[in-house]
């Protein structure tokens, strides 16, 4: 109760601040008024889903929107604060120069005042206005990422060979049918050989799914569909009545995946054959540092699988890979993960630039890596979780051609 005493008091605050800006902007008060009103409607909304209607750790819809709505404000007061605080400060110093040593002069400008509050909430608003549209349409915002990467040892058969990796869906996030049934559609525009799916197809629990299973179902591939389980699809973050319950939730997902015709690889492997050649896939369980769920088992999961195979690893967490797979005996050449989501925020210039915030907590966070010549690809994601939206780090299909070094 206290936590949130405070965290109330200080985002009144934070608002009270800001508002003083817009009265020295614009002297209407009827904008006055609307943010007012807007503010108590955030802070309100996000009381009331967190704790009055709060469902555990499980992280609803209304959870979700109510988090982002804030997060839009919150970004909003900061930058607004951070012109206007300078200011004050600087007009503290001067006056405290003025009382002591008894001067007359009163500092006092009342156009450069104005000047920096109209600059600070036109600041305000990009992210302001970003965070917005990220969540009423960057999170549907589609982009299909294309790859091409060679290899030596990559099996003449597979020469050209085309794979298509989704990861992240959180079907628990979605909430407009035609907008994932264009994603769901655009995966199968791409015609590749075969679909690897990374892991968290739900939030929480295997009944998200449900309203979506036809729909992921009619995708298609050649060569099959297959999937691993990521941190999300066992059901953790859920206060179970029985452990029983949570563990006939897992089966249920487990049942689904196969009604959609995914072949899940739960610490084992399967062979991709053509033309009488064949490369190996292998399926980790979750494998995650930093106190995420560690089930994989790399080792039971290439039972059988011999050194000089070409191998492909799905694992969803790419910390796995950092922290295991390319320290392992066995060379992997190919690494497939998901996870971070790109933290869904952040500043993308393909093939120039990209930046997150998430790059603090993970190395390899977004796109194509090599170490010690081995790639692993990190899927920035299909869906969404937390923040209801996405702004700069758009939902991903990856698109990756196999090539053999020296043909064409």
């Amino acid at each position: 109760m206290l936590r949130w005493i405070f965290f109330v008091v200080l985002y009144l605050i934070m608002g009270f601040y800001a508002l003083q800006g817009i009265r020295t902007a614009t002297r209407q008060p009827w904008v006055h008024y609307c943010f007012i009103f807007v503010s108590l409607l955030v802070i309100g909304n996000f009381i009331y889903q967190f704790s009055i209607a709060d469902s555990g750790r499980v992280l609803s819809r209304p959870k979700s929107y109510a988090f982002g709505f804030l997060l839009a404000m919150l970004s909003f007061q900061l930058i607004t604060i951070l012109f206007l605080f300078g200011e004050d400060i600087f007009r503290l110093l001067v006056g405290t120069y003025n009382k002591w040593f008894n001067t007359d002069k009163e500092f006092t400008i009342p156009a450069r005042r104005r000047f920096l509050s109209v600059l600070g909430l036109g600041l305000a608003a990009l992210p302001f206005g970003a965070l917005l549209y990220g969540m009423y349409k960057g999170k549907y915002n589609y982009k299909v990422l294309t790859y091409e990467l060679e290899f030596d040892d990559l099996p003449e058969a597979f020469h050209n060979y085309q794979i298509t990796q989704i990861s992240d869906i959180h079907s628990g996030s979605f909430d407009d049918y035609k907008k994932i049934e264009y994603g769901v559609d655009l995966i199968n525009q791409q015609n590749s050989d075969v679909i690897l799916f990374t892991g968290d197809m739900v939030n929480n629990m295997a009944s998200e799914m449900k309203p979506w299973k036809t729909l992921f179902g009619s995708l298609q591939a050649k060569d099959g569909k297959f999937s691993v389980l990521g941190n999300h699809d066992y059901g953790d973050y859920v206060e179970w009545e029985t452990s029983e319950a949570k563990a006939k939730n897992l089966e249920e997902l487990k049942a689904m995946q196969k009604e959609m015709g995914f072949r899940l690889l739960l610490n084992e492997n399967s062979y991709l054959e053509k033309n009488g050649a064949r490369i190996a896939l292998i399926g980790v369980e979750n494998w995650g540092a930093g106190g995420f769920k560690k089930a994989g088992d790399l080792k039971r999961a290439v039972a059988g699988i011999q050194k000089d195979d070409f191998k492909i690893v799905m694992s969803h967490d790419p910390s796995h890979w950092e922290q295991e797979i390319i320290h392992d005996d066995h060379h992997y050449h190919l690494t497939l993960s998901g996870h971070t989501h790109g933290m869904q925020f952040g500043i993308e210039i393909p093939g120039w630039f990209k930046w997150s915030p998430v790059k603090w907590r993970y190395t390899y966070w977004a796109g194509i890596y090599e170490e010690l010549g081995q790639y692993i690809n990190v899927n920035r994601g299909f869906g969404f979780l937390g923040y209801p939206g996405r702004v700069g780090i758009w939902p991903e299909v990856t698109v990756i051609k196999l090539k053999k070094k020296g043909l064409t």
